[in-house]
């Protein structure tokens, strides 16, 4: 009984172990969240609202990062509202430097898809700069239109 005792605390304290190593990514949130709404009237006096709102997850240590999205749509008539509705989740994109380091990170959303969009819902770009050295890179990705992003990266020069 004695040596099942240690075996289950040395499982357990190697467990805790891996936990810790695999916790060693610090995780940040940009501070750069936006908020888009719009509105539509259907017939029989329907108002729908939708609103979007985005932000970013970067890891600072490998600069993989999350684009977030979170949304709400209320339809309502004169007197009360008929349906909301509400989604959301993140989706991991590539890193943005190939080495491990320490970085820090913001983004923003294009306008929404009447202004300044070509080719359907919009864009966003990135900005990741490490910490330990001076290094930034710019990143734009936008819809193709053809159900995938086009994203290009530039390092930026210091002179």
């Amino acid at each position: 009984m004695n040596h099942v005792m240690k075996i289950s605390f040395g499982v357990a304290l190697t467990f805790m172990t891996l936990a810790s190593a695999a916790a060693a990514d610090d995780f940040k949130l940009s501070n750069n969240q936006r908020i888009a709404c719009s509105r539509g009237l259907a017939p029989g006096r329907l108002n729908t609202a939708t609103c979007k709102s985005y932000a970013y997850v970067l890891n600072t240590k490998t600069s993989e990062y999350y684009r977030c999205q979170v949304s709400l749509a209320l339809t309502r008539d004169n007197k009360e509202v008929i349906n909301v509705q509400s989604d959301g989740g993140c989706t991991k994109k590539p890193r943005i430097f190939d080495t491990d380091s320490n970085y820090s990170f913001d983004a923003t959303e294009t306008e929404g898809p009447n202004t300044n969009t070509f080719f359907g819902p919009g864009g966003y770009s990135v900005w990741a700069s490490d910490n330990n050295t001076l290094k930034v890179r710019g990143c734009i990705i936008i819809s193709s239109g053809l159900g995938s992003d086009i994203s290009k990266c530039i390092d930026m020069k210091f002179e």
